[in-house]
């Protein structure tokens, strides 16, 4: 029993290392790249205490270098789904049981474990089977990954502090349960930061969980796995399994014991999956919690007083790093017309210098896209830039998948701020710019609202405080995650959770409090110190 209410380290997020020529973290991680890039891994299911093997092996190749062979993980199929499920159901009391401390503990010493031992093979991992950077692996699968880990665990004794105040003779408690049922994580490839929150964050109040990543994000998320279980997460807490979405949601949405989905993914997906939900809602014990981020339609608003230079750096890293890949990656651009010339000079030079190539050359700040269905769509959208009067492919346009899906950085002019590339979501190296009448700004803030169905993160580059705070006002609904005078990317836990609202999703803001009570279930505990022994009350007296 705990003989103490205890106090968990203080979060801070863990510094950037900056990989520079020379510097011990680059010279180790340049070896992690050899040695994995040296040997084909095989990548089992984790259900329960087994490691679970089919005979259905699917290869796993860099994206900038698809010829190459990492290694192969083990299809799951509807069987492997609700083993995992039964797996979770079996580990769920003693789990639930365990004093929170001790779940914090297993958390706490898996972001150490990142921060140290791990953080070279977990970055290697994204860079080889995500095409990530150095740079941009160090932000997402050491330094995000281990922030997630250490403010959840904040985070979750805050919320087990949050108790109701009593009356006099009357001890009121709140009691924060994890849900009844099991939890499914549904995970992207983009962030093997995400692909570590989703399940966690279930996981650390007291649920447990059915995992299911993207397939191109399957190499790295078996390195996650073998540091929870060197952490010390319990057999069956965290099952991770590679199911099609069609077999996992036959499954899981039928499930009676189905209390929730963590997901990042793809508006349409999302929608698909709520209406699911919807339909078999009779099917289950308790109403699941229903959690998700979903697409974006970026934008970055500039106004007539903005620095050129500062807005030309926004658009450069926020539509370029990890070749647009972001949920929160600037697509759409509005430039007024008095500093469009200069801002595009600005920006034309950016991509000038800018190298692209495989992500085991530092020197590339382009890497490859994820996959071949990726190249194609992307490809698509660039011919049909190509092809439309009136539209201009001002810089970029070139593609080839030869020997990776690599899309040169590409930059469409637009007469139409209603032109397709400024609606639909690429996710990709591919901005559209539209030049504004420098005196319509305000009708342009209107346009920046109704352009998207999305609403994930804006940002608006001004000298003009009343600009500024026009823009913040117009726009209030337009993003979850708002930037003035900053690129629409780069959230931080503890400083910007993250999340958007429309058809970005639920807003329940990743790297935030509210994001761990969806997963509680609260019961209030009143206890009467000297209840009544009779029932009458004193208005029933006679005068």
């Amino acid at each position: 029993m705990p003989k103490g209410i205890y106090k968990v380290p203080v979060a801070a997020n863990e510094p950037i290392k900056n990989y520079a020529a020379g510097s011990p973290e680059r010279k180790e991680l340049q070896a992690m790249l050899k040695e994995l890039r040296s040997k084909e891994t095989d990548i089992p299911m984790y259900i329960g205490d087994k490691e679970v093997r089919s005979e259905n092996k699917v290869r796993l190749a860099p994206p900038h270098d698809h010829k190459h062979t990492l290694g192969y993980f083990h299809k799951s199929d509807k069987k492997h789904v609700e083993q995992a499920i039964e797996a979770a159901l079996q580990a769920k009391e003693k789990w639930a049981n365990l004093s929170w401390e001790h779940r914090a503990s297993i958390f706490l010493k898996a972001a150490e474990l990142i921060a140290g031992p791990y953080r070279a093979k977990l970055n290697a991992a994204t860079m080889l089977g995500q095409s990530k950077n150095a740079f941009q692996a160090e932000i997402d699968s050491a330094c995000e990954i281990i922030d997630f880990l250490r403010f959840n665990v904040q985070y979750m004794t805050e919320i087990y502090a949050e108790q109701p105040i009593s009356s006099l003779g009357v001890w009121n408690r709140l009691e924060w349960r994890p849900l009844e049922g099991f939890v499914y994580a549904l995970t992207p490839f983009n962030f093997t930061a995400i692909a570590g929150n989703l399940p966690t964050s279930c996981a650390m109040m007291g649920n447990v969980v059915v995992w299911k990543p993207s397939n191109t994000q399957v190499y790295s998320a078996n390195v996650l796995m073998e540091v929870f279980k060197k952490a010390g997460v319990p057999d069956g807490v965290i099952n991770l399994i590679y199911p099609s979405g069609p077999d996992a949601a036959e499954v899981i949405f039928n499930h009676k014991d189905f209390a929730g989905i963590h997901f990042t993914g793809s508006t349409e997906v999302f929608q698909n999956i709520w209406q699911t939900i919807g339909n078999n809602i009779h099917k289950y014990r308790s109403y699941p919690r229903v959690v998700g981020e979903t697409g974006g339609k970026d934008f970055i608003m500039a106004h007539k007083s903005a620095d050129a230079k500062a807005l030309a750096v926004a658009i450069s890293r926020g539509a370029f790093e990890y070749q647009g890949q972001k949920c929160s990656a600037a697509s759409r651009v509005y430039i007024p017309s008095n500093i469009w010339e200069e801002v595009k000079s600005f920006v034309l030079a950016d991509l000038k210098d800018m190298k692209m190539g495989p992500t085991e050359d530092f020197t590339n700040f382009i890497n490859a896209v994820i996959d071949e269905k990726s190249f194609d769509k992307l490809a698509q959208y660039i011919e049909n830039a190509k092809k439309d009067k009136n539209v201009e492919i001002i810089a970029g346009g070139n593609y080839d998948k030869s020997k990776g899906y690599f899309i040169e950085p590409t930059i469409i002019l637009t007469k139409d701020p209603k032109y397709t590339t400024m609606c639909e979501e690429l996710f990709g190296p591919v901005l559209t710019v539209y030049v504004y009448d420098e005196n319509k700004f305000e009708e342009t803030l209107e346009l920046v609202d109704s352009t998207s169905p999305y609403a994930l993160t804006g940002s608006i580059i001004a000298q003009d405080r009343y600009a500024i705070e026009l823009a913040t006002k117009k726009l209030s609904n337009s993003a979850g995650n708002f930037y003035i005078n900053d690129k629409c990317t780069g959230a931080v836990v503890g400083q910007q959770p993250f999340g958007g609202a429309r058809g970005s999703g639920t807003n329940d803001k990743a790297g935030a409090k509210i994001n761990l009570q969806r997963w509680v279930s609260p019961r209030t505990i009143k206890e009467t110190f000297t209840p009544p022994t009779d029932y009458k009350y004193p208005f029933l007296q006679k005068d």
